[in-house]
């Protein structure tokens, strides 16, 4: 699960002070990943006992004792912990798949900058029965981001007086300077999920500051590491069996013929800080189906999250304040190629990638966004180049390029920038040009009719930070030709002002903090100067006992729909605590109040209320339950209120974890909209809704190599309500990770 580094009661480090510096020595012997260390490689080896509480508490002594070892050999990273626990009965841990970790569990591992440049660093974390979570941690703005995965090892071992965790990183997942030796930066860090979520850490982290990687330990005495020629080679092999109805909804179903698909991943290291990926046909077979999201009464598109190997190197540095990278929008490529490194003191990446279509291309707007079918094959190139000072600020260029033939094009460039000072004070800005080209398609999209736009975008924030006191502020300024087909940017045609500040108290008992706030946000259409949106919101968020976060805050605002603004006040939440071991996670979020009816263009009143829950039935079975409900209700013309629709997604997932590789996993999910077509100014259907269910089994050997066998049943509401089946399909994919 992302997201896992979550601290809102730890605010980031204010200089590129390091903690103290460790010097690590070469392993005496071998070591066996196996939660036992008494190895004769552990003997020796460094020993870090100095810790600190950084949340709820402030840097001082861990209430439980922590203590880590790291050691190395010619191929491999090792790191140990011993964790003490008074009553290891209390430890949170299930099972599940990899990265698949909340943030009231009990984990630990480790920090690495490998570069040592202060600002990012991978995540290697471990719960006590072993479930693995990796990640790039990104203080330039990237933030926490699970997406990558890595090859790497790990062991535990519960015991009476705590539970004990080994790890093993291959140099050749790492990448680091061609120099020797080598200094690195690392944390070492442990959650323990109790009354409260403590946060124990290897180096203290001063708060109200703005970065937590800058504030690592130095780590020395790593000599003769690779320097390169790794090779990894993963090709796969997809086939499904998919059935349709022979006719309308409700027909008997027919087998489609069979299918099958081929492609491969491969990775070349040149030396330890150059990496060349390359890909055919990558596919999204190995990700968790995308939960639904409630998209009636919504003005803009909707993200989710890039999950294909061949994308993921370097992901940070694709990271921008404005999101113009966005490489889900390379919806089906035949081919890619890329190189991601640092030459000259310099990062990089650049991809280029033959897109043969398919999906959908995001058509933005000043007050809503549509999606057009994307069916013509694209050439894609996408560079960023960025130099870095001091380690917390930079100075970096972006490139992008999607070049569809005879259907048009969109090139984009410009310039970004971070610089932090004072220890205070953080400043980010971009400013991009798009040259773009239309495709003549008006069949397809009413936008589309092969016109020539050219325009720009800029973006502005500052970022203040003390102890108690922050304050920020954003300056957007769109223009309405910009595009980013590359990229995700629903909104264009407009200008933003956003400013939030907030006072932090730090309590004692059931809350350990309370932040007050104030945020307010205005949106004008850039041509005309209307007003789009405004909004001003003040509000409290806390950190509670039962590892709890809870936030509310009151907002007056006015939202655009047609021509016509509309007020709209709203009371909205967040919610989340762990109350048992068996509950582990319970949330609620959403809001009450007027809102606008956007297709309409009228005043409603309404809201949205989402549920999850995680309930952990035994260490091995574990379910996850949401449902998320949407309502809006207007008047008619004789002034009665009355609903206008009401939007729901139910789903449920189960999984079961038989050993660290292999699982069984079963989701339903239900999702359905009831409307009053009387009260809407075009057709619509009184209901809709759909049902998909799927089973899953999986074993991993690691990341890249895997079998997974499937079925999948989805079924649709026809005129009378019955859930009517739409489409079978059964599908199994097997890859294979080659290394040399």
């Amino acid at each position: 699960m992302a997201a896992i580094l979550t601290m809102p009661s730890v605010a980031r480090a204010q200089t590129s002070t390091r903690g103290e510096t460790y010097t690590i020595t070469r392993a005496k012997g071998p070591i066996v990943i196996d939660g036992n260390l008494n190895d004769e490689g552990w003997r020796d080896a460094l020993r870090i006992d100095r810790w600190y509480e950084i949340n709820p508490s402030d840097n001082t002594e861990p209430r439980v004792k922590n203590v880590g070892y790291l050691t190395y050999d010619d191929k491999f990273f090792y790191a140990a912990f011993e964790f003490e626990d008074p009553d290891p009965t209390r430890i949170v841990a299930p099972f599940g798949d990899h990265d698949y970790i909340q943030s009231n569990a009990d984990f630990g591992g480790i920090f690495l900058d490998t570069r040592n440049e202060g600002h990012t660093a991978y995540e290697f974390q471990v719960t006590a029965h072993n479930v693995q979570f990796d990640a790039v941690m990104d203080d330039n703005g990237g933030g926490e981001n699970a997406s990558p995965d890595f090859f790497w090892e790990s062991a535990t071992r519960i015991g009476e007086h705590g539970w004990t965790l080994e790890i093993k990183i291959p140099f050749s997942s790492l990448r680091y300077r061609n120099k020797d030796p080598q200094e690195w930066g690392i944390m070492l860090w442990r959650n323990y999920a109790r009354d409260f979520r403590y946060q124990f850490v290897s180096v203290k982290q001063p708060r109200g500051s703005q970065c937590f990687v800058c504030r690592e330990n130095s780590l020395i005495g790593l000599s003769k590491l690779p320097s390169g020629g790794h090779l990894v080679a993963a090709p796969y092999l997809a086939a499904n069996q998919a059935a349709h109805p022979s006719g309308p909804l409700g027909a008997p179903l027919v087998n489609d013929p069979f299918g099958h698909k081929i492609g491969m991943d491969a990775k070349y290291t040149p030396n330890a800080d150059n990496t060349v990926d390359g890909t055919i046909r990558p596919d999204f077979s190995q990700i968790e189906s995308d939960t639904a999201q409630i998209s009636t009464n919504q003005r803009f598109a909707l993200f989710f999250p890039e999950k294909r190997p061949f994308f993921l190197e370097g992901v940070e540095l694709l990271s921008t304040p404005i999101q113009a990278v966005y490489t889900r929008t390379i919806s089906a490529p035949d081919w890619g190629g890329r190189a991601t490194g640092k030459l000259g003191g310099v990062n990089y990446t650049a991809l280029v990638a033959n897109d043969a279509g398919g999906g959908s291309i995001v058509v933005p707007g000043p007050n809503s966004s549509s999606l057009a079918a994307q069916d013509f094959h694209s050439t894609v190139f996408i560079g960023r180049a960025r130099k870095d000072f001091g380690g917390l600020s930079f100075v970096s260029m972006l490139m992008t390029d999607r070049e569809n033939g005879v259907d048009g094009h969109n090139r984009v460039v410009g310039p970004d920038f971070q610089a932090r000072f004072h220890g205070t004070e953080t400043i980010t800005g971009q400013l991009l040009y798009s040259d773009t080209t239309t495709p003549n398609r008006p069949d397809v999209n009413a936008a589309w009719t092969g016109d020539t736009l050219t325009s720009g975008a800029a973006q502005l924030a500052w970022n203040h930070n003390t102890a108690h006191f922050d304050f920020g502020t954003t300056y957007k300024d769109f223009g309405t030709g910009f595009r980013a087909d590359n990229g995700f940017v629903p909104q264009v045609g407009y200008r933003e002002q956003y400013a939030e500040s907030g006072w932090t108290f730090r309590p004692h008992g059931i809350i350990s903090r309370l932040r007050t706030f104030v945020r307010a946000d205005r949106q004008s259409e850039r041509d005309t100067a209307a007003v789009i949106s405004d909004s001003i919101a003040p509000g409290a968020g806390m950190d509670t006992k039962l590892s709890g976060f809870m936030q509310v805050q009151f907002e007056r605002s006015h939202v655009r729909a047609g021509d016509v603004l509309f007020p709209r006040n709203q009371f909205q939440w967040y919610a989340r605590v762990s109350p048992s071991r068996r509950f582990q996670q319970i949330g609620s979020d959403g809001s009450l109040g007027t809102e606008a009816d956007i297709e309409n263009v009228r005043l409603g009143r309404g809201g949205n209320v989402n549920l999850n829950a995680t309930i952990v039935a035994t260490n091995h079975l574990v379910f996850d339950l949401v449902d998320n409900t949407t309502w809006l209700h207007v008047d008619d013309n004789a002034g009665v209120s009355r609903p206008l629709f009401t939007a729901r997604v139910s789903r449920v997932r189960a999984n079961y974890t038989f050993t660290a590789r292999s699982f069984v996993r079963l989701i339903g999910q239900y999702v359905s909209t009831d409307r009053d077509p009387s009260l809407f100014v075009t057709p619509h259907p009184a209901h809709d809704g759909s049902f998909s269910g799927s089973v899953l089994f999986a074993y991993k050997i690691n990341w890249q190599s895997v079998m997974f066998f499937g079925y999948g049943d989805e079924r649709t509401l026809d005129d009378q309500r019955r859930l009517q089946r739409a489409d079978r399909s059964v599908f199994v994919k097997l890859s294979y990770a080659f290394q040399r």
